[in-house]
Protein backbone atom coordinates (compact mmCIF):
# COMPACT_ATOMS: atom_id res chain seq x y z
CA UNK A 1 0.00 0.00 0.00
CA UNK A 2 1.80 2.65 -1.33
CA UNK A 3 -0.65 5.52 0.31
CA UNK A 4 1.19 5.15 3.73
CA UNK A 5 4.60 6.30 1.90
CA UNK A 6 2.26 9.24 0.65
CA UNK A 7 1.00 9.74 3.80
CA UNK A 8 3.81 9.67 5.49
CA UNK A 9 5.58 12.42 3.14
CA UNK A 10 2.46 14.64 3.41
CA UNK A 11 2.46 14.54 7.66
CA UNK A 12 6.11 15.71 7.17
CA UNK A 13 5.46 17.95 5.03
CA UNK A 14 2.38 19.46 6.91
CA UNK A 15 4.72 19.54 9.94
CA UNK A 16 7.69 21.05 8.84
CA UNK A 17 5.36 23.81 7.18
CA UNK A 18 3.86 24.32 10.86
CA UNK A 19 7.19 25.07 12.27
CA UNK A 20 8.45 26.85 9.56
CA UNK A 21 5.59 29.22 10.74
CA UNK A 22 5.47 28.89 14.37
CA UNK A 23 2.73 26.86 14.82
CA UNK A 24 1.61 24.77 17.21
CA UNK A 25 -0.58 22.48 15.60
CA UNK A 26 -2.00 21.31 12.15
CA UNK A 27 -5.71 21.62 11.99
CA UNK A 28 -6.54 20.71 8.08
CA UNK A 29 -4.85 18.72 5.62
CA UNK A 30 -6.37 18.96 2.40
CA UNK A 31 -5.47 17.00 -0.95
CA UNK A 32 -6.40 16.72 -4.48
CA UNK A 33 -6.08 13.15 -5.79
CA UNK A 34 -6.84 12.52 -9.42
CA UNK A 35 -9.10 9.79 -10.85
CA UNK A 36 -6.11 8.53 -12.40
CA UNK A 37 -3.00 8.82 -9.83
CA UNK A 38 -3.66 5.27 -8.85
CA UNK A 39 -4.00 6.67 -5.12
CA UNK A 40 -6.90 4.73 -3.39
CA UNK A 41 -8.76 7.52 -1.42
CA UNK A 42 -10.14 5.04 1.48
CA UNK A 43 -6.73 4.25 2.38
CA UNK A 44 -4.77 7.84 2.22
CA UNK A 45 -7.61 7.86 4.79
CA UNK A 46 -6.99 4.99 6.48
CA UNK A 47 -2.97 5.96 6.54
CA UNK A 48 -4.11 8.99 7.78
CA UNK A 49 -5.86 7.80 10.52
CA UNK A 50 -3.34 5.32 11.78
CA UNK A 51 -0.15 8.43 11.61
CA UNK A 52 -1.47 11.13 12.20
CA UNK A 53 -1.15 10.95 15.90
CA UNK A 54 2.19 9.97 15.83
CA UNK A 55 3.29 13.75 16.18
CA UNK A 56 1.76 16.08 18.91
CA UNK A 57 1.42 18.57 15.85
CA UNK A 58 -0.82 16.38 13.29
CA UNK A 59 -2.52 14.93 15.54
CA UNK A 60 -5.75 16.81 16.03
CA UNK A 61 -5.25 17.26 12.04
CA UNK A 62 -8.43 16.42 9.70
CA UNK A 63 -7.88 15.58 6.12
CA UNK A 64 -10.30 16.11 2.94
CA UNK A 65 -9.59 14.47 -0.06
CA UNK A 66 -11.16 16.29 -2.89
CA UNK A 67 -11.02 13.80 -6.08
CA UNK A 68 -10.08 15.22 -9.68
CA UNK A 69 -12.25 13.73 -12.19
CA UNK A 70 -10.11 12.73 -15.61
CA UNK A 71 -10.42 14.87 -18.48
CA UNK A 72 -9.36 14.05 -22.04
CA UNK A 73 -8.88 16.02 -25.47
CA UNK A 74 -8.53 13.70 -28.78
CA UNK A 75 -5.71 14.48 -30.79
CA UNK A 76 -7.36 13.32 -33.77
CA UNK A 77 -10.71 15.89 -33.63
CA UNK A 78 -9.59 18.35 -30.67
CA UNK A 79 -12.86 17.37 -28.83
CA UNK A 80 -12.33 17.61 -24.94
CA UNK A 81 -14.40 14.41 -22.93
CA UNK A 82 -14.21 12.52 -19.77
CA UNK A 83 -13.17 8.94 -20.13
CA UNK A 84 -16.08 6.44 -18.79
CA UNK A 85 -13.48 4.12 -17.78
CA UNK A 86 -9.61 3.01 -18.94
CA UNK A 87 -10.12 3.08 -22.27
CA UNK A 88 -9.66 6.68 -23.69
CA UNK A 89 -11.93 6.43 -26.64
CA UNK A 90 -13.11 9.86 -27.88
CA UNK A 91 -16.54 10.15 -28.09
CA UNK A 92 -16.91 12.24 -31.37
CA UNK A 93 -14.65 10.42 -33.73
CA UNK A 94 -13.53 6.91 -31.71
CA UNK A 95 -9.80 7.86 -31.97
CA UNK A 96 -7.88 5.95 -29.21
CA UNK A 97 -5.02 9.12 -29.32
CA UNK A 98 -6.21 10.81 -26.32
CA UNK A 99 -4.15 13.22 -24.07
CA UNK A 100 -4.82 13.59 -21.08
CA UNK A 101 -5.43 16.94 -19.21
CA UNK A 102 -6.06 16.13 -15.48
CA UNK A 103 -6.84 13.20 -13.28
CA UNK A 104 -3.15 12.04 -12.13
CA UNK A 105 -2.26 14.73 -9.78
CA UNK A 106 -1.71 14.54 -6.31
CA UNK A 107 -0.64 17.51 -4.38
CA UNK A 108 -1.14 18.67 -1.28
CA UNK A 109 -3.66 21.92 -1.89
CA UNK A 110 -4.30 23.34 1.76
CA UNK A 111 -2.76 23.58 4.87
CA UNK A 112 -4.67 25.08 8.22
CA UNK A 113 -2.06 25.54 11.23
CA UNK A 114 -2.98 27.49 14.12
Amino acid sequence: MHEVGLMKSILEIAVAEASRVGAARVGLIRVRAGTLSGVVPAALEFAFDAMRGENPVTAGARLQIDPVAAACRCRNCGAGFTPADFVFACPRCRSLDAEILRGRELELSQLEVN
